[in-house]
């Protein structure tokens, strides 16, 4: 789907790669751009810095864990903008430590924000969407969504979650022969600042703009899934044709997937 002239709601869009999305969005000729996130401060300077590109910015101070914020901050999206051609759901955190040292509300608000959000923001647009016949739905997953790895597990509980709506989306849409695109993106770790500490032996730890770029051509060329730099199908193929301890071996001590997180500090 071409972004020129379309109406592109960002999740999480006033920091780290949802802010970089939101640029590449506008450079594209956007003739709306909506960014939905917690932080004021952030929406307010980004509203600033982006004012030079001469495009209808429409910023929302929302917290994505609170669906009564979903539901009221969408109708105001809906009256005031109208309708969204284009949802990028990027919002998301991360707490990093071994499962038994989370608290309750780590699990509620990493469940909240990474899985239920997407999917309440969605049908808040997908409708519309519908009607149209027309329409493009990015979900930012992550391959921690595709592998298990110590210090992750709730987030990975909650990456496992998108990525299983998020393509089944993407059938539900060919089924009824709707011409809206679901994208699911799943990442490594990226460069933002989010998984500060973070160490990776093999694999490159990946940078946010040219990242961002890969995601928005990706959503332009109505790509179904986009793993990087690793692609999804060599994950699976080495899940179904390993055996368990091998697979972990290798991802242990090949690729050191299970380690990442051993420095892991996160942004303060």
């Amino acid at each position: 789907m071409e972004f020129k002239n379309k109406k592109v709601l960002i999740t999480g869009g006033a920091s780290g790669i949802g802010k970089i999305m939101a640029r590449k969005s506008l450079e594209r000729g956007i003739s709306h751009l909506v960014i939905w996130d917690i932080n004021e401060d952030g929406l307010a300077k980004t509203k600033e810095e982006f004012s030079k590109f001469g495009i209808l910015i429409s910023t929302y101070k929302v917290d994505v864990s609170v669906l009564d914020e979903i539901k009221i901050n969408a109708q105001k999206v809906r009256t005031e903008v109208g309708k969204i051609d284009i949802l990028i759901n990027n919002a998301g955190i991360v707490v990093g430590k071994y499962f038994h040292e989370n608290t309750h509300l780590d699990i509620q608000k990493t469940m909240l924000i990474n899985s239920n959000a997407l999917m309440h923001i969605a049908l808040e647009f997908l409708p519309e969407m519908m009607k149209t016949n027309s329409g493009a739905i990015c979900n930012i997953a992550s391959s921690a969504g595709l592998i298990s790895n110590p210090k992750m597990a709730v987030y990975a509980a909650s990456k496992w979650a998108v990525n299983g709506w998020s393509d089944s989306l993407r059938l539900e849409m060919e089924q009824l022969k709707k011409e809206i695109s679901i994208t699911t993106i799943m990442p490594f770790y990226i460069n933002t600042g989010m998984f500060d500490g973070v160490q990776s032996k093999l694999i490159p730890i990946l940078e946010p703009e040219p990242t961002a770029e890969k995601i928005v051509k990706a959503i332009e060329n109505k790509r179904k899934i986009l793993a990087m730099p690793l692609p999804y199908w060599f994950i699976r193929l080495s899940q179904g044709l390993l055996p368990l301890p091998i697979f972990d071996w290798v991802m242990e001590n090949v690729f050191g997937v299970y380690d990442t997180m051993k420095y892991f500090k996160g942004r303060k």
